[in-house]
């Protein structure tokens, strides 16, 4: 017998056999973020003490019929359909510390642009990432790894309603290209749909200077899903964060159940285009948490206690089916850049990110 055929093969054997079982189906990722989202609002549904005649809403008792229900599950699912009809029925959803399932920022900054650094970047920069001013990203985002790689070059995409999304992704060293803000569709092929978006976008303009209203954002970025194909999408939505500053409770509810539907469209063309279906990954989570009082609420930052208590969520071929999750444990947003790039079948290059997210792949 030639032993050292039989020991080569025996190598090639487990070789393959490791390589097959770290093959992925994954060939595209869309990622989402809710800006300020609190993780109270995504397991238990309308906060009881906000749903009064606080001066929070409109009219009092004008949530109660579309949200209000004193089963917390029955809540939930009045506000975010999608996530507890499809979400936790096909994919999976951290952050309920009921069970002591705890999802957190690793920044201690707890706001908009040192949560999306680290989501994006995979890890927290708290020495240098210390406002939200509109200054360029020193940090690489995973958008931008991907856009270097021959593979997805021109074929990673980017969508914010707040205007400081373009220094966030480092638009102008990245190349990876950013609409946010008023930015418009550009470009000599725009699709019908980009040309009324652009007109629409112009006549109403919303009632904050640098965060635009989500349903513009949600056109372009469906779009571009329809028209480029694009292989890495990245979609923040800002409506939240903003209606929440402000004081309102009922549109930050509103606001909510209407991006649900967004994600949900997002997620019913992502499983109708042949591109796109069963070869995809989506993960939604949020920048950052929000105060749990009433007074508190309306803020975050590293003042506000529990304002750094976030949430997550993915569905995808490689991700088990564990709906909301129940065991104890503890994750940050600084693991979703690694965790990407394992679904793609690739090593993250910085060393600084954090761990994969052994329970979102199989």
């Amino acid at each position: 017998m030639n032993y050292k055929n039989l020991a080569l093969k025996v190598v090639l054997l487990f070789v393959f056999g490791t390589v097959k079982a770290q093959d992925y189906k994954t060939e595209n990722v869309v990622l989402i973020t809710l800006d300020g989202m609190r993780w109270q609002e995504v397991f238990k549904g309308a906060d009881s003490l906000m749903v009064d005649d606080s001066g929070m809403i409109k009219e009092p008792g004008s949530l109660l019929e579309d949200f209000w229900n004193e089963d917390p599950l029955q809540r939930r699912e009045m506000l975010m359909p999608f996530f507890w009809n499809t979400l936790a029925k096909e994919g999976q959803i951290y952050g309920n510390r009921a069970y002591g399932n705890k999802v957190d920022n690793s920044n201690k900054m707890w706001f908009s642009y040192p949560g999306y650094n680290e989501v994006l970047s995979g890890f927290a920069d708290d020495k240098r990432i210390t406002s939200n001013d509109k200054t360029n990203n020193p940090n690489v985002t995973l958008l931008e790894y991907l856009n270097q790689k021959p593979e997805f070059k021109g074929k990673v995409m980017a969508f914010g309603s707040w205007d400081v999304f373009p220094y966030i992704v480092n638009e102008e060293r990245s190349g990876v290209p950013v609409n946010a803000g008023f930015d418009i569709a550009e470009g000599a092929d725009l699709s019908p749909e980009e040309i009324l978006t652009n007109k629409m976008q112009s006549e109403i303009r919303g009632p904050w200077g640098g965060v635009r209203l989500d349903v513009f954002t949600q056109n372009y970025a469906m779009a571009a899903l329809k028209n480029k194909k694009p292989r890495i999408l990245y979609i923040s939505y800002g409506e939240t964060d903003d209606w929440a500053h402000e004081n309102h409770y009922d549109q930050y509810i509103w606001s909510a159940k209407q991006t649900d539907a967004y994600i949900k469209e997002i997620w019913d063309f992502v499983q109708s285009d042949p591109q796109y279906k069963d070869k995809t990954t989506m993960i939604i989570t949020t920048d950052h948490g929000r105060g749990i009082t009433k007074t508190s609420w309306r803020g975050h930052g590293s003042s506000i206690p529990k304002a750094g208590e976030i949430w997550m969520a993915a569905i995808g071929p490689d991700s088990p089916v564990t709906g909301e999750m129940k065991s104890q444990g503890q994750w940050h947003s600084a693991m979703i850049a690694r965790t990407i790039f394992q679904l793609l079948g690739m090593e993250y290059p910085d060393a600084k990110a954090g761990k994969v997210i052994e329970e979102m792949v199989k």
